[in-house]
């Protein structure tokens, strides 16, 4: 039963994961950008979701979860700023430049945050009042449920749109070449802030799902949720969506059973040890290619 249990927590907060490496992984498969701010974008969704639910929603019959439309809103917006004013000047650079600026980007909007709200953390009142649902003997959170299901619905869906519509092929078309899509009539730029835009989206909708399991808003919250959505990313194949989806779902599992069976102080040490492994192993990620380069 606890192990049902744990494998159950771990395959939401995997879950979470997989939705913040899509994110990464869908920019980084077209745009060949590690956006190191992502992590920072889900904060930002985390502080939306906050001050929706007291300016919008409290003290009415809608139901809290509803703060899912401001959030996707503000944070898509934010993640097409933040691609027009710090990437795309950079998009002819060395890699190199657009990683320090991602960095930057990224401290930039973690101390804003601290400035404008201060360093404290904000709650964040309950976004699912529901009774938990009872499996086999263990009581399963709404949230759970929820959170698990939207992320499968997403990545379905996310598929469906990169191979059946015109927008994800011309995404598909951009990832092989930019050059070669610009020339049958693709619009490059359109196409990276689009990737943005979803990528970003997809963060809005983790950023209240993770708040809905841990309620709480922080300026640094995005840091290590980031890195650890990347690390899914990258063991599960960075720039294939199947291997952030898988990705996450093994790191949320491990950590999760790490923390229930071993402890709860090595969980991180042994989900970056995963990370090492795999490069080791597969460099290209457990559902990616191994590509040699020479220098």
């Amino acid at each position: 039963m606890n192990f049902l249990l744990q494998l159950l927590n771990g395959l939401q907060i995997g879950s979470i994961y997989a939705l913040v490496a899509l994110g990464y992984t869908m920019v980084y498969g077209i745009a060949l950008l590690i956006n190191f701010a992502h992590g920072e974008i889900i904060m930002i969704g985390a502080y939306t979701v906050v001050f929706s639910i007291q300016l919008i929603f409290a003290g009415t019959d809608i139901p809290y979860v509803f703060a899912i439309i401001p959030t996707v809103i503000i944070c898509t917006l934010v993640g097409m700023l933040i691609e027009r004013l710090a990437y795309k000047p950079l998009r002819n650079s060395p890699r190199i430049s657009n990683l320090i600026t991602a960095i930057g980007v990224s401290l930039l909007l973690q101390n804003t945050m601290m400035k404008v709200f201060g360093a404290q953390s904000r709650s964040v009142p309950k976004i699912f009042d529901h009774k938990p649902i009872e499996v086999f003997g263990a009581n399963i959170s709404i949230s759970t449920i929820v959170t698990i299901v939207v992320t499968l619905v997403l990545t379905i869906s996310l598929q469906i749109f990169m191979k059946k519509t015109k927008y994800g092929k011309a995404m598909v078309a951009t990832s092989e070449d930019y050059g070669a899509a610009s020339l049958v009539g693709i619009n490059v730029d359109s196409t990276l802030t689009l990737t943005f835009a979803i990528g970003s989206a997809l963060a809005g909708v983790a950023s209240l799902l993770y708040v809905s399991s841990y309620p709480q808003a922080a300026p640094l919250m995005g840091s290590m949720l980031g890195i650890k959505a990347f690390t899914a990313a990258v063991v599960g194949g960075i720039g294939l969506i199947p291997g952030a989806v898988l990705g996450g779902l093994i790191l949320g599992i491990l950590e999760a059973l790490t923390k229930a069976f071993i402890s709860s102080r090595l969980s991180d040490a042994i989900v970056f040890g995963l990370l090492i492994l795999v490069l080791l192993i597969r460099p290209g990620g457990l559902l990616g290619e191994d590509h040699k380069e020479k220098v």
